[in-house]
């Protein structure tokens, strides 16, 4: 049986939807591909690795795991969990700082992987560095699909020169259309996007390609899942055989389609979060009227409810008013009507 997957049994039907649910909804993790670490240390020395882009330093002790005697941890923001996962292990080294100009201080890896800013001036410039200076080395990329493949994003505050970017928004990109929107994969303060896809000197996969084409005799292979892993290494026997011990990965048509099927779903969860975040907003506003407009109604009715006693009082006024004026007049009006009646009647 598979050993990454839980099938459970007769007797315990649910173990495959435990595992389930215990992965977060959106794979994106360097750590899902532990299993083709394995084959790269397995089939190359790897003794020192330098790691450009940290998460949450858990990934780097994955390298020391597989046999790496020194992994250089290099993040121009360090967080204290990352500090605290690095401080774990002997052989992983916190440099804090921003590549690629922190590579020249470096010593030469026999592996690097590229998981920092995920845009065509930074990756160019580190695999333009690498390889004029670390021939031997095995350089693995992470982004190089959808959405990074032909769209640059920028940390921010981004340190890419102005020069080298492109027009960015805080809208994200989705794959139900070609424009950045409110509801794609935004970056939430942390990171931009180009506002255009594709051209010149745009996205991950761009960089690769130009700086493939810059240096003769490397050879590029691209596993299709979690946003695409890339390897690099220069042609010889032993990259040969690595790529072949990694084709059912790289040649899988299958993980090509679960991949465009998952960031399409994914998508649509950004869109559904988006439409059920407008409509709160909208059931919000509605509510805040409603309440706006009966404090309003029952303000006037508390100022009619005066109103209407003031009446009362000016009413119960005029009446006892009109009574004083009028009861000598029928008082004198009644003497008169007495008399004339006892005048009239027969006398004996």
């Amino acid at each position: 049986m598979n050993r990454y997957i839980e099938i459970g049994s007769k007797d315990d039907p649910h173990a495959q939807a435990r595992q389930a649910r215990q992965q977060p909804i959106l794979l994106h993790s360097m750590s899902v591909f532990r299993e083709l670490f394995e084959i790269i240390f397995d089939a190359r020395e790897i003794s020192t690795v330098v790691e450009i882009g940290v998460e949450s330093g858990q990934v780097s002790r994955v390298y020391a795991e597989l046999g790496a005697s020194a992994v250089y941890c290099v993040d121009p923001h360090p967080s204290d969990e990352m500090r605290a996962n690095l401080a774990g292990h002997e052989a992983t080294k916190l440099v804090q700082g921003a590549s690629p100009a922190v590579l020249p201080e470096l010593p030469l890896a026999d592996l690097y992987v590229i998981d920092g800013d995920h845009n065509y001036a930074t990756v160019h410039e580190e695999l333009t560095w690498l390889m004029a200076n670390a021939p031997d080395a095995v350089i693995v990329l992470h982004d190089v699909l959808w959405p990074c493949a032909r769209r640059d994003s920028y940390y921010q505050p981004s340190t890419v020169d102005l020069d080298s970017r492109h027009p960015d928004g805080a809208d994200g990109p989705t794959v139900w259309h070609d424009e950045l929107t409110l509801a794609g994969f935004v970056g939430l303060d942390v990171f931009t996007w180009a506002t255009e896809a594709g051209g010149e000197r745009n996205g991950v996969l761009t960089a690769v390609e130009d700086a493939l084409g810059s240096a003769k005799g490397w050879r590029f292979e691209l596993v299709p899942a979690v946003f695409g892993m890339g390897i690099l290494a220069r042609t010889s026997p032993a990259t040969d055989a690595l790529f072949e011990r990694l084709r059912p990965f790289t040649g899988s048509r299958l993980l090509a389609l679960m991949e465009n099927n998952r960031i399409a779903l994914y998508c649509r969860v950004l869109q559904m979060q988006c439409e059920a975040v407008a409509h709160a907003d909208d059931a919000s506003r509605l509510a805040e009227t409603i309440t706006r407009q009966r404090q309003e109604l029952e303000c006037a009715a508390l100022r009619h409810a005066g109103e209407i006693h003031t009446l009362n009082r000016e009413i119960e006024r005029l009446r006892g008013l009109l009574s004083q004026r009028l009861r000598p007049r029928l008082s004198s009006a009644l003497y008169r009507v007495g008399r004339a009646a006892s005048h009239a009647l027969p006398t004996r």
